[in-house]
């Protein structure tokens, strides 16, 4: 039996899918609203949530691999304190629940967010080290504690993997996670950062995971990233497939720093979320790409190229949506 967390999330959705493909019975846990993915009749669905430690433990009776793909991406500064319970405590209670339950291997989903960053590197690769001293988003930081229970865990016999996925593109709800990037260019918005961002395809992502997990390696952690590109590359892209006007006004970090001010005003007066926060602003200025030759040298993986990766994401996308004038990205499910 394979458990799997966050299963109505984009990499978990996906990961049951392929899972069900080559046999594997699945019980998965999910919040509020059942997943709508394929095969979902074949699946122990399990209501929850990680913070819950007693469904934990009874949820992994019989289990012998773990998925732990849930969490809270975000940069809001309202989620500071909900990031640090689900990103951190919930990794602790699968990691309790795991070594309480005894020969389960766990694949922990981390994030290049947890990456060292030294100053003046410009490649950066698994060996870089976490330095407290820098300033981290609280995204950052709760991804990078999430971790140290994970290797917690590997100090007191756990076998696990984690994986450090870049961006993860794919189909799912417009309004959440990397698929906002999507939107913004379907909403034909006109502004695009100086910066650049790693991006890997979700079904990489999956078979990165079932590769690791299914193999002997344990105790070791591999970044998924298929490549880089500019924030004015990737949206001339998207929009291109998507049948849209590319974002055209380039915003220089000065005035982004500017506009995070504003909205962070403007979020303290309405109490509405910012569009743009300092931790967004700044991330999106960097410039940093990943090195994925760990995982291809451990499990031989071939990442796909990312111009076939947005093409995709954007048919699928497309196709999803109601065929009628005046669609809307909200719309879709």
């Amino acid at each position: 039996m394979i458990f799997v967390t966050g299963g109505s999330g984009l990499i978990g959705s996906f990961l049951i899918e392929a899972l069900l493909e080559l046999g594997h019975p699945v019980r998965a846990l999910y919040r509020g609203q059942k997943p709508a993915v394929r095969g979902a009749d074949k699946v122990q669905w399990v209501e929850g949530d990680i913070l819950d430690p007693v469904l934990l433990r009874e949820a992994l009776d019989g289990v012998r691999y773990v998925f732990h793909c849930a969490g809270l991406v975000s940069y809001a500064p309202q989620d500071e304190e909900l990031l640090k319970k689900v990103n951190v405590e919930g990794t602790a209670n699968i990691v309790d629940a795991c070594l309480e339950a005894g020969s389960i291997k766990l694949c922990h989903v981390s994030s290049i967010a947890a990456i060292g960053r030294p100053k003046g590197a410009t490649v950066l690769s698994e060996r870089n080290k976490w330095d407290q001293a820098e300033e981290h988003s609280a995204y950052a930081s709760s991804k990078y504690f999430g971790e140290l229970e994970v290797w917690r865990g590997v100090s007191e016999g756990l076998d696990t993997v984690i994986v450090n996925p870049s961006v993860v593109l794919g189909p799912a709800d417009w309004n959440r996670s990397s698929t906002r990037l999507f939107k913004y260019v379907f909403d034909e918005r006109r502004f695009y950062t100086i910066g650049s961002a790693n991006f890997v395809d979700v079904r990489d992502v999956v078979e990165a995971m079932i590769r690791l997990t299914f193999s002997d390696i344990s105790g070791e952690r591999f970044i998924l990233n298929a490549g880089q590109l500019t924030y004015k590359d990737f949206f001339t892209q998207a929009a291109r497939c998507l049948g849209k006007k590319a974002p055209g006004t380039k915003v220089p970090p000065a005035l982004a720093e500017v506009v995070w001010r504003l909205e962070h005003v403007r979020s303290w007066l309405t109490g509405k979320r910012p569009l743009i926060t300092k931790d967004t602003a700044r991330v999106s200025a960097k410039s940093h790409l990943f090195s994925n030759e760990k995982i291809k040298q451990a499990v031989a993986m071939d990442f796909r190229p990312l111009e076939e990766t947005i093409a995709w994401s954007c048919s699928q996308l497309l196709a999803s949506a109601p065929a009628q004038n005046g669609f809307k990205p909200s719309q879709v499910i």
